[in-house]
């Protein structure tokens, strides 16, 4: 549907040969499948689409003359507010890390032919939003990372570190955590005591990151029940 709401201006309907070379903004449409974005149509014909908030941002209205270069940075603003769209619903699915954000937009930005400035711009947008945070989102993989099945301080360093979270965070994050070596290596005693016998499991926990020494004392003591 037109959208008046947007402008007072009410939307004029014009032939080719009224706008002659002029590029004028000849209606404002609610795009049907995302109620949140605006069709901008120039000269009649479909150009781009932005958020309601761009809209009202570049001040747009319907009867505005534009240069091509305006219809060029339109453009590719209505590129950046559907990457950043997407981009902060996936987000919001999950904690993410800075990097795993940064790695997911050079993935649509490489499919899409898109801007490479759009990442940093999008990645600071979202840090500003508060949405972005690697502290949180180490503090929930630590938390929320095979919290029933046991897994090795070393482990969750490893991990953390190859989703780009910056070491002084992760010690931080891991020394506030309530996670402790000998509950962990319990559970997975627990759990694997039927399949393997002492030194295998033994080994099978040194493998998974814990020290020796106590995955051996932990392993025999149990043993003894």
């Amino acid at each position: 549907m037109d959208i008046y709401k947007l402008s007072d201006n009410v939307s004029v309907k014009k032939t080719g040969e009224d706008f002659g070379a002029e590029l004028v903004i000849s209606n404002l449409k609610q795009a049907v499948k995302n109620p949140e974005r605006v069709n901008v149509f120039v000269n009649e014909k479909y150009e781009f689409s932005l958020t309601v908030a761009q809209v009202v941002e570049f001040k747009i209205k319907v009867g505005q003359v534009i240069s091509a270069e305006e219809l060029a940075e339109y453009k590719k603003q209505s590129e950046y507010g559907k990457l950043y769209q997407r981009t902060l619903e996936w987000v919001l699915v999950r904690p993410r890390s800075e990097k795993e954000t940064s790695d997911y937009l050079f993935k649509k930005i490489f499919e899409k032919k898109l801007d490479k400035n759009y990442i940093n711009q999008i990645i600071e947008k979202l840090k500003n939003k508060e949405y972005l945070d690697d502290s949180e989102f180490a503090r929930w993989y630590v938390e929320n990372r095979f919290v029933k099945k046991g897994v090795s301080r070393k482990r969750l360093q490893m991990e953390l570190m190859k989703k780009g979270v910056s070491r002084e965070i992760i010690e931080k994050v891991l020394k506030e955590s309530g996670r402790d070596e000998e509950e962990e290596i319990l559970k997975i005693i627990a759990k694997k005591r039927a399949k393997y016998d002492d030194d295998k499991l033994i080994q099978y926990l040194a493998r998974q990151g814990f020290s020796y020494e106590l995955a051996r004392d932990l392993v025999l003591e149990s043993g003894k029940d």
